[in-house]
């Protein structure tokens, strides 16, 4: 299956918009607390989703198709659970001496590595498909960038280099 271009920038912005949510909300949770935060996020989430789904019902104007008929599974609509959760977590370590870059690779290391898991077993009814070639290279290439990352150098107000791992544990 071939990769479209839209498809591609669509996760681009995606990625964009999800370091965008986590820095802004980590101010937030500054001010206040890392749950007010995550129940802005949501709130704020939850009535642009509205005026979405309006705009987008205007425009089909009552055509439904045959697949919004089919029944949803109940731990379909679960998925806000972790997306809170991710906004809790997010607005604490964003705040700590982990960072910004920091909270995002991990993050987007455990949406991978779960990803693959999911992917593996068949999880929430998906195909099973089994790992190549090109999935272990990803693998790898993303673990190596979330070292460099997290345990890349610095240069302190000394001039001197400094391990950021070493920054986070004192």
């Amino acid at each position: 299956m071939k990769t479209q271009p839209i498809n591609l920038s669509m996760a681009l912005a995606g990625g964009v918009m999800l370091a965008s949510m986590i820095a802004v909300n980590s101010k937030l949770a500054t001010f206040s607390s890392p749950l007010l935060a995550s129940w802005v996020a949501h709130g704020v989430g939850t009535i642009v989703s509205l005026v979405v789904l309006m705009l987008a019902s205007a425009f089909v104007k009552g055509k439904i198709s045959s697949h919004s008929k089919s029944k949803t599974p109940i731990w379909a609509y679960l998925g806000g659970i972790p997306g809170a959760f991710t906004v809790i977590l997010a607005a604490i370590t964003v705040n700590s001496p982990l960072g910004l870059s920091g909270s995002i690779v991990l993050i987007m290391a455990g949406q991978v590595l779960f990803g693959f898991i999911c992917d593996t077993l068949g999880l929430f009814g998906l195909d099973k498909r089994s790992m190549n070639l090109n999935d272990a290279i990803a693998l790898i290439l993303m673990a190596v960038g979330c070292l460099v990352t997290l345990f890349g150098r610095d240069i302190n107000d000394n001039g001197n280099y400094d391990c950021s791992i070493q920054r986070m544990l004192y």
